[in-house]
């Protein structure tokens, strides 16, 4: 394998980073409610940061299945939105310095670009790597946004209960980011927040307050959040208003309620989608029944978050 180093370049004008977290949200995986990409976009509007470090792009991505935006004005090309990957450096509302990695997940050689990650943690003395995900599943928006956590150590995510038993998923940079470091005996976690089926294409905010929340309690950095909060609450009012305008979508809200209290309560060793009234349909039915229901109330600009 080639020097990962060469992938990236480091500025040469560091303060003490006193072992900072590295917050890891890349952009090109599975991402429902859009709640990865929100959280990121939260911290680098919110907090002051500067670039530490960028990857050579040309080495990572594939520009022919991503093509970048460019702009054209009557006669003349104007812009070039170019697809960058870099490290950032932010601090905390308690002024505690974190480190964030932002930009596409990278198409090409993600063995040298995972190497190349590690070895910057490693010159940072990185003390902890945390990912931030989202994924579809069979839960209502009226409940609390839940969160799968992972980790190589367990300890790492003390109190976080698992949600799922053996399931086989594409893999990702960040994921095999986690899993190498594992090997390594380095601390790494990652989070992924529950969206909704129905809204999964929609950007669900609540679900980016659960990733940020989640990464202050393992980590006591104190990261903004009152804004997604606000967001989701004028979310949460809009898919009530949409679900409401027919018995249907309301009735299918209430099977998802069912089944997620059952399994919020932990009644036997009984299955998510299996209450003791019966079997209810399946996840993949009632989301693709509340995906088209809100698709037909929903016209072009006016999506739930609008």
């Amino acid at each position: 394998m080639l020097d990962p180093h060469e992938l990236y370049q480091l500025t040469d004008d560091l303060p003490d980073l006193r072992q900072p977290v590295l917050i890891q949200a890349l952009t090109g995986f599975v991402d429902a409610g859009g709640a990865s990409r929100l959280a990121r976009e939260q911290l680098l509007t919110s907090l002051e940061s500067r670039q530490i470090a960028t990857f050579d792009v040309d080495q990572l991505f594939d520009y022919r299945s991503r093509r970048p935006v460019m702009t054209f004005v009557e006669d003349r090309w104007e812009h070039y939105d170019a697809p960058e990957l870099a490290l950032h450096l932010l601090h905390d509302d308690d002024e505690t310095p974190f480190l964030l990695l932002a930009g596409p997940e990278p198409d090409l050689q993600w063995e040298r670009f995972v190497a190349a990650v590690g070895e910057l943690s490693a010159r940072l003395d990185v003390r902890l790597t945390i990912g931030l995900n989202s994924i579809p599943m069979a839960v209502p928006h009226t409940r609390p946004t839940g969160v799968t956590a992972h980790a190589t150590r367990r300890e790492l995510i003390a109190g976080h209960e698992p949600w799922l038993q053996q399931v086989q998923v594409p893999g990702s940079v960040g994921n095999l980011l986690e899993y190498r470091l594992g090997e390594q005996g380095r601390d790494a976690a990652g989070f992924a927040a529950h969206v909704p089926h129905y809204v999964a294409q929609t950007e669900y905010p609540a679900a980016a307050e659960a990733l940020l929340s989640s990464v202050s309690r393992t980590t006591g950095l104190l990261l903004p959040s009152d804004s997604l909060r606000a967001a989701a609450e004028v979310v949460r009012v809009e898919i009530d208003r949409q679900v409401a305008q027919t018995d249907e979508a309301a009735a299918l809200v209430h099977a998802l309620e069912e089944q997620y209290d059952a399994f919020a309560r932990g009644r036997g060793e009984k299955n998510l989608l299996v209450t003791e009234t019966g079997p209810l349909p399946t996840a993949d039915e009632l989301g693709a029944e509340l995906e088209r229901f809100l698709a037909e109330q929903t016209g072009p600009g006016d999506t739930p978050n609008s």
